[in-house]
């Protein structure tokens, strides 16, 4: 019940957006400028909200950090060996394979579900995983996107640090570890206006996602999508599992953690990504649709093999 009470809401927002667009409500212009406004203003407030966030503290050992992103690297390179294999899918495409299959849908998903399952013992390894959960994912999926095989690795690096200047979600995230590391906290009218920007984020971000999905043949990327969301829903999380488990050790809290928030569906962010560089969008989105769907019957199960069903 707990899966459902958090999924349906979620894909009933995605249905209102869909609706929307389908009845002329929202039009498609006006469906690309909510994108352009969650990707730009609502979650870079939500990003600097989330990491100001006081009275966070503990130790995080190197294997909680090599559980979760050792199975993120190994769903990213099944998915990517798929994607490649796939006709018609360029470069670009192929990143965005790998991408959707290891970027979890934690921010929106995965902090109600964990909090609600580990309570306060989970707090600080969630907030951590999810700081560093997003620059070091979307880092490295601008840097190989962006990436051309021409041009030596300084200048790609180059270009990747010109294009994150320009980047809100990465400038939100420069500024929010810098308060952090400085003990700094937005307060007053400016904590109120970030708190109220970022609390759209969520709303707008699902409804521009199913205005998007009338421009795109959903039912033909429905076979890709549903690969995409078996790795993301059962491979990335198993690998978790094992890893955390079984082969590093870490208090049962912090293991559980790592294993649900590889176990949340594909992240908006993929689909963010893939509106931005206009490459795959409708195999993204019908994969953030199939994984969320999805995931209201994969999260029980994980929670009962977790012991918190």
């Amino acid at each position: 019940m707990t899966a459902l009470t958090l999924v349906v809401p979620i894909f009933g927002l995605v249905a209102i957006g869909w609706l929307a667009a389908v009845t002329g409500l929202l039009t498609e212009r006006t469906g690309e400028g909510l994108s352009e406004y969650v990707f730009a203003i609502a979650v870079p407030a939500l990003i600097v909200s989330t990491l100001t966030r006081p009275g966070m503290s503990g130790e995080i050992a190197w294997g909680y950090w090599f559980s979760y992103f050792g199975g993120a690297a190994l769903s990213w390179a099944t998915a990517s060996l798929i994607g490649a294999r796939r006709g018609g899918v360029g470069r670009r495409g192929v990143i965005l394979h790998g991408f959707a299959a290891s970027q979890s849908n934690t921010i929106f998903v995965g902090v109600p579900m964990i909090l609600q399952a580990y309570g306060e013992a989970g707090a600080f390894p969630l907030f951590m995983l999810l700081a560093v959960h997003l620059p070091l994912m979307m880092g490295a999926a601008t840097f190989l996107i962006e990436s051309d095989g021409s041009r030596s690795l300084g200048q790609r690096l180059a270009g990747l640090g010109r294009v994150l200047s320009r980047n809100p979600i990465f400038l939100a995230l420069a500024a929010g570890m810098l308060l952090k590391a400085f003990g700094l906290a937005p307060s007053g009218i400016a904590k109120t206006l970030i708190d109220d920007l970022g609390g759209t984020a969520s709303t707008c971000a699902l409804i521009a996602l199913g205005a998007g999905l009338t421009r795109y043949r959903v039912l033909h990327d429905l076979p890709g999508a549903s690969v995409l969301a078996v790795l993301k829903l059962v491979l990335h999380p198993l690998a978790v599992w094992v890893l955390a488990h079984h082969v590093f050790t870490m208090p049962p809290a912090y293991a559980g953690v790592a294993t649900l928030f590889a176990a949340m569906p594909v992240g908006l962010n993929a689909y963010l990504l893939a509106a931005r560089y206009r490459t795959e969008q409708g195999l993204v989105a019908a994969s953030v649709l199939v994984s969320t769907l999805a995931a209201a019957a994969t999260t029980v199960v994980w929670l009962w093999v977790l012991g918190k069903a």
